[in-house]
């Protein structure tokens, strides 16, 4: 891609996202993912009625008069951003495809941790790990993740949501708050087990982003398929009754199978369809974890 594109694409997705950051999502994110530890902060002398645990016996012995520690609410967070970048995100029936959502969505969540100065980092994964950029604050570093965003060409098109939640385990000693972005039509169903074991170091949630028409395929008699992630070509009578009945019921099967998983794992999770816009959704899954 061109620099002068690239640049264009770069401050394109950075007005929207920064602007729905500022008027949208600015206080609602502060609320929904607030620091849960506490810090050390100071030592200041001790005053009647202070908790004679917080006594610093250090200081106190050196100073020889008693001294406290002082802690406070721990507000800086690490946001991580786990981003599917397989061959199926880039479908997309009613002109945007899954992936372009999956962008600006990130763009969104990386502008709000800077706003609230947070560190944010970045995994991008397919079947395998295909990069990894550990978390850093500032503006620069926020724009080199749109740029990695718009121009990372990974070199496998497959998913194995397992992956990054294994790797993010390994990787990220201290708690994160971790964004898991994708389509979650995976076509093996191992990541259960590894979602909820990361779920209890890491607050995690997961945000799916799906296309209507991966639900529902109009009659339009026999057409030709191809499956993004294994290059597969194959036809389908759409307008047979029992091959629409089949596809209701493997939807069927994978919304329950995905309801199941994230409720066993106790994760929040957020469902966006690439016709509607995401705010909405989005703003719910902030307000819901601010209660």
């Amino acid at each position: 891609m061109e620099t002068s594109s690239l640049i264009k694409k770069v401050r394109k997705i950075e007005i929207r996202t920064r602007g729905l950051t500022n008027q949208v999502f600015a206080g609602q994110y502060h609320s929904a993912f607030k620091g849960k530890g506490i810090a050390f902060s100071e030592v200041r002398e001790y005053h009647y009625g202070d908790d004679i645990r917080s006594i610093d016996w250090n200081v106190t012995a050196r100073m020889n008069h008693p001294f406290v520690k002082v802690f406070e609410e721990e507000r800086e967070l690490t946001v991580m951003l786990l981003i599917d970048m397989s061959r199926s995100n880039q479908f997309g029936a009613y002109g945007r495809n899954k992936a372009e959502v999956i962008h600006e969505i990130a763009g969104v969540l990386a502008f709000s941790a800077l706003a609230n100065n947070d560190k944010v980092g970045l995994i991008f994964f397919t079947d395998v790990i295909e990069k990894f950029i550990p978390p850093k604050k500032g503006r620069n570093h926020i724009l080199r993740i749109l740029r990695e965003l718009i121009t990372f060409e990974p070199a496998n098109s497959g998913t194995d949501l397992a992956v990054p939640l294994k790797y993010l385990r390994n990787v990220m000693k201290k708690r994160s708050i971790s964004f898991l972005l994708s389509d979650f039509n995976q076509k093996n169903s191992n990541f259960e087990e590894a979602l909820a074991i990361v779920n209890k170091k890491h607050d995690v949630v997961c945000v799916r982003i799906f296309d209507i028409r991966e639900r529902e395929i109009p009659q339009m008699g026999i057409l030709k398929f191809s499956d993004a992630e294994t290059g597969k070509v194959f036809w389908i009578d759409t307008s047979n009754e029992g091959v629409q009945q089949k596809i209701k019921q493997w939807n069927y099967e994978h919304e329950a199978f995905l309801k199941r998983v994230f409720t066993k794992a106790g994760v929040d999770v957020a469902h966006i369809p690439t016709h509607q816009d995401f705010v909405r959704p989005l703003l719910n899954l902030f307000k819901s974890r601010s209660l």
